[in-house]
């Protein structure tokens, strides 16, 4: 039998416990009370796990509390591939009737922390990150994470929904269109440039997948792997020129989209860019787009991740989890080829990413998502290096 719950005012006895109580005694029993103002849920998943397809029709939960009704994308820099997310999650927030603002951290590591713990001293509800140095950025998130927001990340944990490419399957994807390339139109050989992010471990597969592809060519010959010293175009552009100081004669690049770009610049500057050459990136940003337009253009495939998409998909997580919904622990922003035959239908599709996810066809073109989670499960928050390509 349950023991009937006194009413009125609290015994003697029980006021004189809670004044000899500490004051960080008396907030945690708080915390226990009501879960809405916990400001810590642990350390989440830390060893990997297979996540289940994502379960839509799965029930919600409990609805966070005490929380602003809004969204913050506090985003590394303002590149192409950045803003796209941007157009995405304003675009759910505009629907949702969700405040929306971005914040930018200008590649400045210690101000996105800054940042970050000021959006958890105003309650922001939702937050949506793309980080610049992890490490120093957990503890912050795990706190978010605690008060019951919603936190999205663009790749590295921690976050209640972790946002990854197939990054492997994203890098075959580019190096085999390079490699029909060279086949088809130079014979099957070919002096390549890789332009790598290796020191990026989340991004490192994409890169050992050109390596396997283009290695399995005999006619191939990899004549430099190097990492730009920063991820934008004035970094490829300083890296190619360098690289043809001792190769004057290149046919092929490969990177993200802004390097290749920079890389181009370089190659037209010294006059030594064709139509025969293939240069690939990967991101889909406009710019690689308009290269992709123009005859004879050496730009032949950038491969789309298709960032207005899956930003306005994290909007409707976001809003979904304030309303006590369930949410993906987990998705994938699905590769895909970009090249002159597809582009028209491509940027339909970013143009308008709302009625590319009221579309499940469509959608599941993009992206796939895995693993449920919600307010009351936010102790599941993933905080390992997600990939739907780690084996079990």
């Amino acid at each position: 039998m349950k023991r009937p719950v006194p009413s009125g005012p609290m015994p003697s006895c029980r006021v004189a416990l809670l004044g000899r109580l500490t004051r960080g005694a008396l907030a945690a029993l708080l915390a226990i009370a009501s879960p809405s103002v916990a400001t810590a849920q642990g350390n989440g998943l830390t060893r990997p796990v297979v996540l289940p397809a994502f379960d839509a029709a799965r029930q919600g939960c409990t609805k966070p509390r005490g929380l602003r009704r809004e969204l913050v994308f506090v985003q590394d820099n303002r590149r192409e591939f950045v803003q796209g997310i941007g157009r995405g999650l304003a675009l759910a927030a505009t629907e949702r009737r969700l405040a929306y603002r971005v914040l930018s951290s200008d590649n400045d590591a210690a101000l996105m922390v800054k940042q970050i713990n000021g959006l958890h001293a105003n309650k922001t509800g939702s937050i949506v990150v793309a980080p610049i140095d992890p490490p120093s950025l957990s503890p912050s998130l795990k706190r978010v994470i605690g008060s019951g927001a919603y936190v999205g990340a663009i790749v590295p944990p921690p976050a209640i929904t972790i946002l990854n490419a197939p990054q492997y399957l994203t890098g075959k994807v580019l190096a085999e269109a390079a490699a029909t390339h060279i086949r088809t139109r130079l014979g099957g050989k070919a002096k390549v440039v890789l332009l790598t992010h290796d020191n990026l471990q989340f991004l490192a597969p994409r890169f050992t997948a050109m390596r396997d592809t283009l290695r399995q060519m005999p006619g191939v010959t990899i004549v430099a792997d190097i990492s730009p010293a920063t991820v934008d175009k004035a970094g490829g552009y300083r890296t190619m020129k360098m690289i043809l100081l001792a190769h004057p004669k290149i046919d092929v690049v490969l990177g993200a989209d802004t390097v290749v770009l920079g890389a181009l610049d370089a190659l037209r500057e010294a006059d030594k860019a064709n139509a025969t050459q293939f240069l690939g990136g990967i991101d889909g940003e406009r710019e690689a787009v308009a290269e992709l337009k123009k005859a004879g253009s050496p730009y032949k495939a950038s491969i789309s991740l298709a960032s207005p998409i899956f930003g306005y998909a994290m909007g409707r997580f976001a809003s979904d989890w304030m309303d006590g919904k369930t949410v993906p622990q987990a998705m994938d922003i699905l590769p895909k080829a970009l090249t002159i035959a597809n582009i028209g239908q491509y940027e339909r599709d970013v143009a308008a990413p709302n009625s590319v996810y009221a579309n499940p066809a469509r959608r599941n073109s993009y992206l796939r998502m895995y693993g449920n989670i919600c307010f009351d499960s936010r102790d599941k928050y993933i905080n390992f290096p997600w990939s739907s390509e780690r084996k079990p």
